[in-house]
């Protein structure tokens, strides 16, 4: 199962001061908007996303569709296809993306442990 370009959602107190923080460690912003409080950064082929306000919880997340860079693939799993083969093996998915649809979509899940997963499809 191809799942995209993995990052971890991290749920911040502060994106300010986490922004410098990872800066120390090495990273350098990627996108985002600091105004609307979400900012991705990146070190090597190492994504993050910090994210002030918006859950509670951190997300490990995948983007079909993407590679590390946030470029579009030329070919991939789409989002739809991902959520019908894990309904399939019996994974229990919190929040649909609409199997009617086309184009952007998301769902969730949790592994085993109560880790928050979201698959987020861009294009």
């Amino acid at each position: 199962m191809k799942l995209g370009a993995f990052s971890v959602s991290l749920s911040v107190k502060d994106i300010n001061k986490s922004k410098a923080f990872y800066e120390k460690l090495g990273f350098q912003t990627l996108g985002g908007e600091m105004a609307q409080n979400w900012l991705i950064m990146k070190n090597g082929s190492t994504v993050i996303g910090l994210f002030e306000g918006m859950f509670d919880k951190n997300i490990l997340t995948f983007n079909p569709g993407w590679n590390q860079n946030a470029e579009n693939l030329d070919s991939f799993t789409d989002i739809r296809d991902l959520q019908k083969q894990l309904k399939e093996q019996g994974v229990n998915i919190l929040t649909e993306a609409d199997e009617s649809s086309e184009g952007p979509a998301s769902f969730t899940i949790e592994d085993p442990d109560g880790n928050p997963i979201l698959v987020d499809q861009h294009r």
